[in-house]
């Protein structure tokens, strides 16, 4: 199926799925506090400092899966905030779980396009964006819906402090070589050398793993 014209090209599968009684016990208790829609329709610009309900550097998270390695992070580091977007319900559940048992108060969670949201954001607002294990869309003529293309670069990029993180992983060898690509060719992001990984595991690491694919972290500063 083609998209409709005008309509930018999704980087990722809507996914719902069947959520269970934890995870929707979890969103019925804790998303009107935790939770943030964004529509496809709403342009509006997003004030994180009124998002988190206090000023604090803030790591935004796309695509998190089921949740268990944002919590990790945010719970090791609760002087930033964790703005973690995903598409996939019992993962937006799982993570509501997390924060309700470990009592986490500086994780919000958002539901929908990553890109739509991140076009609410100003410019300069994060301190660092991590993208791990997004969809490799394998097939090359799926290529284009790769979430780390020049135009979403230039984007997430621009959303950085000067000195932000933009952190990316992946175990698809081909697509590792194509972030590189995208990511050595702006101008306004500089490679850091490789490092300890100290970031937590995530269930897609695993399986790339268990499959014998190798696991590449890229990390870039913004100048």
């Amino acid at each position: 199926m083609s998209e409709p014209e005008n309509r930018p090209i999704r980087t990722f599968h809507p996914r719902r799925g069947r959520m269970s009684s934890r995870h929707a016990d979890a969103h019925a208790a804790l998303w009107p506090v935790y939770g943030l829609d964004s529509p496809d329709g709403e342009h509006s610009p997003l004030d994180l400092d009124v998002l988190f309900g206090r000023p604090a550097p803030v790591v935004l998270e796309i695509g998190f899966g089921m949740g268990d390695a944002t919590a990790a992070m945010a719970e090791r580091d609760p002087d930033r905030g964790y703005l973690g977007v995903e598409v996939h319900t019992p993962g937006i559940g799982n993570l509501l779980a997390l924060i309700g048992e470990r009592g986490l108060t500086n994780i919000r969670v958002a539901h929908g396009d990553a890109m739509h949201l991140v076009h609410r954001l100003a410019a300069g607002s994060l301190d660092a964006v991590h993208v791990f294990f997004p969809d490799p869309w394998p097939k090359a003529r799926h290529h284009k819906r790769r979430l780390i293309q020049a135009a979403n670069v230039a984007v997430l990029r621009d959303r950085l402090r000067p000195g932000g993180l933009l952190h990316c992983a992946t175990d698809w060898p081909d697509y590792a070589l194509g972030m590189a690509e995208t990511l050595d060719a702006d101008p306004q992001l500089t490679r850091l050398p490789p490092e300890a990984k100290e970031r937590p595991e995530t269930k897609f690491e695993r399986r790339g793993e268990q499959a014998g694919r190798p696991i590449t972290d890229l990390r870039y500063v913004r100048i």
